[in-house]
């Protein structure tokens, strides 16, 4: 799958329609960001079951504050509505792929058991 570009309008529809999502929150004007930029689009053609939405922080300010974004680039992991990474800066090819099965490989049963308790304390 190629990566889609995501704005305010579509976020809600990309990302709850998608098991797996990692968004990657950029600028134009940011040189990691541009060198990230292909190795991002390289690793999304070996996943078209992962959505790969980047993140434009100049176009789409709401979303960046939305996010907390304090720097870019910033890669974020969302899977089944649980947001599972979150770190400024580029990664390699390979520790990308590397993150994608670690995240693949996860037990949401538990996650989601986990966070249900999280926020049965908080409340």
């Amino acid at each position: 799958m190629a990566t889609v570009e995501i704005t305010k309008e579509n976020i809600k529809e990309e990302v709850d329609g998608s098991a797996i999502s990692i968004l990657d929150f950029w600028a134009p004007w940011c040189a990691p960001c541009k060198a990230f930029g292909p190795t991002f689009e390289a690793v999304s053609e070996n996943h078209p079951d992962v959505l790969f939405g980047k993140i434009n922080t100049q176009e789409q300010e709401q979303l960046g504050a939305h996010f907390n974004i304090r720097s870019i680039p910033t890669l974020m992991i969302i899977r089944e509505g649980l947001m599972l990474y979150s770190e400024p800066g580029a990664l390699a090819e390979k520790d990308l792929e590397a993150l994608i099965a670690e995240i693949k490989a996860l037990d949401m049963t538990e996650l989601h058991a986990e966070a249900a308790r999280l926020q049965a304390e908080q409340s």
